[in-house]
């Protein structure tokens, strides 16, 4: 196995390994065993879901992170951070023309999508279960 695609695997086997964590503490925390199968395809859905949502926001928010769309509120928080608690940190700021021009050069380019993927399996499973439950178990009252 070359290098290269060692640290791939390592990088899905990681996400993959989150992604299974939160999927359990949602179990844990809906309570999965039941004698309700009805509640078990819910909780499977809701577990699934979760995690697959979250890790595709997180890979969502690294992508716009990774486009530079932060820059100006680190900035200000930055600047709040240098004035209220940092002696003699007025002195230290800098323009945000300049700020801007420096942290473009150290943005990295987007390129690892092993999160994204992840999380898309995870929510496409959790998917599948809604549609399981709703088709089989959810009735209209009336």
């Amino acid at each position: 196995m070359k290098k290269e695609t060692g640290k791939i695997l390592v990088k899905y086997l990681i996400n993959f390994g989150i992604a299974a964590l939160i999927t359990v503490a949602v179990f844990a925390i809906h309570g999965f065993f039941t004698d309700d199968l009805a509640n078990n395809i819910l909780v499977l859905a809701d577990g699934f879901s979760i995690s697959g949502l979250l890790l595709v926001l997180f890979a969502g928010m690294i992508f716009v992170t990774s486009k530079g769309a932060l820059i100006g509120i680190s900035f200000i928080v930055r600047n709040a951070v240098l004035a209220l608690f940092v002696p003699m940190g007025r002195a230290r700021q800098e323009l945000y023309k300049d700020y801007r021009e420096r942290k473009i050069k150290d943005v990295k380019k987007f390129a690892d999508f092993s999160m994204l993927i992840i999380g898309l399996v995870y929510l496409v499973v959790g998917i599948v279960f809604n549609v399981i439950w709703y088709t089989n178990f959810y009735s209209i009252p009336g």
